[in-house]
């Protein structure tokens, strides 16, 4: 049995508040007596006014708020999953990127989000990720963390089942999913979504979320869950920011996978036949 912390956060402008925030965040999942914490999509700085937040916007060798986690996360010998930051890419664009930190403040992996969010919402709300971020290329997947192996989304990434078969094809046993979900998508799809996906791969899903009203207008939904492989929730942590805990057997896995073998019964899809 291994304990994990969630930080549920309401990020704002200011990466130094936020940094500060964080470090307290790891200071008490340490005392709390977990292994490794998880925080949420944009866990560094959360502006939907581009302008300012370019003006704070640094690389990643150079960003404080990495910096500061990495050094938070040596002192209290923790593991550490920042769900994301946004860093410059050295494109011309920006990086959405979740990276896993070891106790020792190593950078142990790094993902870049897959999928990118353009819509126009019927409330009015327009968003246009493509326009700032560039997509990442690759499936991530982290050997030797405190919960085994841990395959790394981000948010919208939740919407394509693809991605985590599969992560659990190349034997993930949790699967991160750090977000920063609109209230109304968050109250129709999000506990459905995770607890899906969880059971379609057989495995841990740990979703850290953003939650409440921020400095820039936007409202998050909240609800950081963690789901184990047969989709029962073990941890939802509402609309409130602060640290939750959870403990994860990864016994649970072989027993789930042995009621319901789905993933050694898939076959490759055929071409549909159109006729």
């Amino acid at each position: 049995m291994t304990r994990v912390a969630l930080f549920q956060s309401t990020t704002g402008i200011d990466p130094d508040v936020n940094a500060a925030a964080l470090e307290e965040a790891i200071g008490e999942a340490a005392a709390g007596g977990a292994e490794m914490l998880f925080t949420p999509e944009m866990s560094g700085m959360l502006d939907r006014d581009s302008s300012r937040a370019a003006a704070r916007l640094r690389a990643e060798e150079d960003d404080a708020v990495l910096a500061r986690c990495r050094e938070a996360a040596r002192r209290r010998r923790l593991w550490l999953h920042i769900g994301s930051l946004a860093v410059l890419a050295g494109n011309g664009k920006v990086a959405n990127r979740g990276f896993v930190i070891d106790r020792d403040g190593n950078i142990r992996a790094r993902y870049d989000k897959l999928h990118l969010f353009d819509v126009d919402l019927p409330t009015g709300e327009s968003w246009r990720e493509s326009n700032v971020y560039s997509a990442g290329q690759g499936v991530a997947l982290v050997n030797g963390t405190p919960i085994g192996k841990l395959g790394l989304t981000i948010c919208y990434d939740l919407r394509f089942p693809g991605l985590f078969a599969r992560l659990a094809e190349t034997d993930a046993d949790v699967i991160a999913v750090p977000a920063a979900f609109t209230v109304p998508t968050g109250r129709a799809h999000w506990h459905i979504l995770l607890r899906a996906r969880a059971i379609e791969a057989g495995l841990f899903v740990v979703a850290a979320a953003q939650v409440g009203r921020h400095e820039d207008g936007r409202q998050t939904f909240g609800h950081s869950l963690v789901v184990d492989p047969w989709g029962e929730v073990l941890l939802d942590m509402g609309e409130e920011p602060g640290v939750g805990f959870a403990d994860i057997d990864l016994k649970r896995i072989s027993d789930v996978r042995g009621r319901i073998p789905a993933l050694s019964h898939r076959r490759p899809i055929p071409e549909a036949v159109i006729s």
